[in-house]
Order: C-alpha cells, then sequence, then structure tokens
C-alpha cells in the first residue's frame, strides 16, 4: 500500500507544524508531516510537490508527507527495521532531528541524543541503535554513502545511493550491497535509478 500514492504536486492550501493540506486540482489531500518538512513549505498559495507514504491500517488511511527522499527513506526505515516504531513515532524522530545528525547519532551510538528527542526515551533510543547499527547494518551504507559525497564521485555516489534504497526497501545490507557492486560494472547502470531498477528486477 505504501506506494500507491507516491507524491503530491499541487497548491498548499494550508501549513501547520504536523500537518499540510495540498489542493490537487481541486481535492484537498491532508497530510501528516514532520517538523522538518514544515520548515521547508513555501507560503500557501504556492505549488507544492511532497514525497509520500501512504499507510492503511484497519481503522485508518493517512497520508504522511516529506520534502526529501532522505526524510521518507529514513520514516520507512525506523517503521519496517525498529521494533515498537510506529508512523507517529517515526514522524516525531524526523521533527526532532535532521536525518544527517539522526544517522550522526546512530553511527556513533549516541543514544542519550536520541533520548532527547521529544516522545523518544532512554529505551526506545537504545532499541533504534541496536537494531538499525547491529542487525540491520544500515550504519555501513550510510558511511559508504558519506564518504562519496565526499570524494565527488558520482559513480560511487549512484551505488550508496542505491544500496541505500534497497535497504529501506527491506532488503539486508550485505545483500544490497554485493548485488549493486556486481550491477555497477557494467556501463548501462550508471544512476541510482538504473541500479535500483535493475536490482530490484533480479532480488524478487
Amino acid at each position: 500500500m505504501a506506494g500507491m500514492i507516491a507524491f503530491l504536486r499541487g497548491i498548499l492550501a494550508e501549513a501547520l507544524p504536523h500537518r499540510a493540506m495540498v489542493d490537487v486540482s481541486g481535492v484537498g489531500y491532508l497530510v501528516l508531516i514532520p517538523l522538518t518538512t514544515f520548515d521547508r513549505l513555501p507560503q500557501p498559495g504556492a505549488e507544492v510537490r511532497l514525497l509520500t507514504h501512504y499507510h492503511v491500517t484497519e481503522r485508518d488511511h493517512t497520508l504522511f508527507g516529506f520534502m526529501t527522499a532522505d526524510e521518507r527513506d529514513l520514516f520507512r526505515l525506523l517503521m519496517d527495521r525498529v521494533s515498537g516504531i510506529g508512523p507517529k513515532m517515526a514522524l516525531s524522530v524526523l521533527s526532532g532531528m535532521p536525518v544527517a545528525a539522526f544517522k550522526d547519532a546512530v553511527i556513533q551510538g549516541d543514544v542519550k541524543a536520541l533520548a532527547r528527542i521529544k516522545g523518544v526515551g532512554g529505551k526506545t533510543a537504545e532499541r533504534i541503535v541496536l537494531e538499525l547499527k547491529d542487525k540491520v547494518g544500515v550504519v555501513d551504507a550510510w558511511q559508504e554513502a558519506s564518504r562519496a559525497k565526499g570524494t565527488h564521485d558520482p559513480k560511487q555516489e549512484a551505488k550508496s545511493d542505491a544500496v541505500l534504497a534497497l535497504i529501506a526497501l527491506g532488503y539486508k545490507q550485505g545483500e544490497a550491497q554485493k548485488t549493486v557492486n556486481e550491477l555497477a560494472k557494467r556501463p548501462e547502470f550508471d544512476t541510482a535509478d538504473k541500479l535500483i531498477r535493475e536490482a530490484l528486477r533480479g532480488m524478487n
């Protein structure tokens, strides 16, 4: 269900710290957003594009919106890979800390910094570090992505972005890394999008 509505483009009709309403051809979509997205919204009346996650439960259909793919990927990663974290808690994490700072905190195992996020607390912070750093292995991919951006190597950046996207979709870090490295040897797979598409064909 998560991919049913991938993004919204329309006129920003209303903006509050945790929600926005987007008028798409006369239909108003209510979207829950983190503060990091709210801070970058235009003034109401201007055009806006939000990446979305469509969350469906027995009692509720909720649309979550994000200004960047990094925010949406982290939102999904927290929900899918950290036990006890649902969409509301994942949104709180994004609201409490920029994506880059969150990644640094997990890489460093800085439980105290994570625990300061409103609604998280010490036990959840410990679980975030344990499950993302030790079980998923996403930290290795984050560090590799950071190094790639530092070298400004487009090929390496594409590989890192592809691995992170695959991890966000539920694949193990080692499996994603191996698949992407093999595909990247072929010159036709020179962008993250191409690597992701081909990797998904082979991994499904």
